[in-house]
């Protein structure tokens, strides 16, 4: 997988990701010209099952700058392109309850196409959030007596 445009940083520390997949994406030329510039953003981002297929909405792509009249708007729903069979595995997932899809990132293949990277999760409980707290800021310090203690 190559470097992201856009990654959504705080969906890892609202949810328990359960397993992920990899989606196309139907983009207009000036959102993939803005993607590329830096200018979109995946907060508060999701993935929803309509009529048997999936849509990514609420992902905010700003209109490029150079793009004229024939810019995009930016919060439009964009369909993702999956089989029908992944679309079945994924809706019969997300039918039990708690469940959710959220988008994750948004970067280029190897061959110059976005893609998307969407996952299944559960949500965080505000505990659950406090532990992954605690347990980053003891891997930071241990990290920390680590490296001066090869210096």
């Amino acid at each position: 997988m190559s470097e992201d445009l856009v990654r959504n940083r705080k969906a890892l520390h609202d949810y328990h990701i359960l397993d992920t997949w990899e989606a196309g994406l139907v983009l207009l030329g000036t959102e993939v010209k803005a993607l590329r510039a830096g200018k979109g953003q995946l907060q508060d981002a999701y993935v929803d099952l309509v009529d048997g297929e999936l849509w990514l909405k609420q992902a905010h792509i700003s209109p490029y700058e150079q793009g004229g009249y024939v810019n995009h708007e930016p919060l439009r729903p964009r369909k993702l392109l999956l089989s029908k069979a992944e679309i079945k595995k994924i809706a019969s997932k997300v039918d039990r309850k708690g469940f959710t899809l959220v988008a994750l990132a948004l970067y280029l293949s190897g061959k110059g196409k976005v893609k998307l990277k969407l996952a299944l999760a559960e949500g965080k409980k505000a505990p659950d959030k406090k532990d992954a707290l605690k347990e980053r800021e003891a891997k930071r310090e241990m990290d920390r007596i680590r490296k001066g203690a090869r210096e």
